[in-house]
């Protein structure tokens, strides 16, 4: 069975530039690999296994984009659903000190926490999906346990 990958089309976008990007890079590094060849002796040339590192890296990750792009599941914007689903936007107000943070809810392959993108399978995530607005949910993370007011789902 097929593993499905959860993405926003913003994701799916981020995804198809970085894959051009590298494929642009291929030539670059075919040419770096050829003229390091050229200096000798590739036992003890630090130029060329460089350059078969850097392609190794590049190649890797193009057919990792590859595959999450032939098994991706677009994550649709919400629409007058009243709960936290993937791909909702969610505003969250801390019952301590009142400060307000906002999250949006993504899958694993997107998640990136310093743009307040979080995954369903999270802490935060798995304690706000399913939450209506005005819930009060208890995150746990490995700082702390604490209390969050749903002020606005979008």
């Amino acid at each position: 069975m097929k593993k499905l990958f959860r993405l926003t089309q913003a994701g799916i976008d981020e995804l198809k530039q970085e894959l051009e990007l590298l494929v642009s890079q291929r030539a670059p590094l075919a040419e770096a690999i050829k003229s390091a060849r050229e200096l000798g002796d590739l036992s003890e040339n630090a130029e060329y296994q460089t350059a078969r590192d850097e392609q190794g890296r590049a190649e890797a990750r193009i057919g990792e984009i590859e595959h999450i792009l032939q098994n991706v599941d677009v994550i649709k914007k919400p629409k007058g659903d009243s709960k936290v689903q993937l791909g909702s936007v969610v505003k969250l107000k801390s019952e301590e000190g009142g400060e307000t943070k906002q999250f949006q809810v993504v899958g694993t392959v997107e998640a990136n926490p310093l743009e307040g993108k979080i995954s369903d399978e999270s802490p935060i995530g798995k304690a706000l999906i399913g939450q209506k607005e005005g819930d009060v949910v208890e995150i746990q993370t490995p700082a702390k346990v604490g209390k969050y007011k749903i002020v606005d789902i979008g």
